[in-house]
């Protein structure tokens, strides 16, 4: 299992942070009209708010930091990382794509639709990845990052969905539209923070077990705890 290095938590702590920055700095250049609650933050962006650049900023830098954690978390797997780099890169796209001030876009729509929906659902594929850890085939295998864990990451896509269908119910019809997306876009936020330093801790972890005894009078150098990142090996066929 690969080192989760430091700037790679600095990147996934900033995610949160420009989303809401970004939000709440942007929010307060708008006029009177403007509420939180009701508005969406696609029109902090569009063109005609006041200082869109600080929006439209945020939403560049907030999709660099999916593109950059999609690149080194290997604990993920290649089908979540995908999915995380096209989430990444379907947020940038939204400042391409602005939301009018006046109805819909529909290519707004899809993109905001793609960005939500792949960045709800890569920690499903991390879950769907990985092994499960100790079972009565495989007793000794050992239990991946917590993140990483099937029920956790199943459970996380569920809620982020959960959270999805409510802004889209808002859209069609509610009033709590700007609430509705904030939580959204702040929880899909959340997760790669929290999958990062799930995978740095096991690492760490692992590292450690690597530097201990197997016990009286074993070697306490060279011995190295199984990755708990790697599926469990089979019998080699050559043998």
């Amino acid at each position: 299992m690969r080192a989760v290095p430091n700037w790679a938590v600095a990147t996934a702590v900033a995610a949160p942070v420009l989303l809401v920055t970004g939000w709440t700095v942007a929010g307060a250049r708008q006029p009177d009209g403007y509420d939180p609650v009701r508005d969406t933050i696609s029109e902090l962006a569009g063109h005609e708010a006041t200082d869109a650049w600080i929006m439209i900023a945020c939403l560049v830098l907030l999709g660099g930091c999916y593109l950059a954690i999609a690149a080194v978390l290997h604990a993920a797997g290649l089908p979540s990382r995908f999915l995380l780099a096209v989430g990444g890169v379907a947020t940038i796209a939204l400042v391409a794509f602005p939301r009018p001030t006046v109805g819909g876009s529909l290519s707004h729509g899809i993109v905001a639709t793609v960005a939500v929906l792949a960045l709800a659902l890569w920690p499903a594929g991390s879950a769907l990845w990985l092994p499960r850890g100790p079972d009565a085939a495989h007793p000794a295998a050992p239990e991946p990052p917590w993140a990483f864990r099937r029920a956790v990451g199943l459970s996380t896509t569920v809620v982020l969905l959960a959270l999805f269908g409510w802004f889209a119910f808002e859209v069609t019809g509610g009033s709590r539209t700007g609430l509705a997306e904030r939580v959204t876009a702040l929880a899909v936020a959340l997760w790669p923070l929290l999958a990062v330093l799930s995978a740095r801790r096991a690492n760490l972890a692992w590292v450690a077990a690597g530097a201990l005894s197997l016990g009286p009078g074993g070697p306490a150098a060279g011995v190295v705890a199984s990755d708990p990142l790697r599926p469990a090996q089979g019998p080699d066929p050559l043998t």
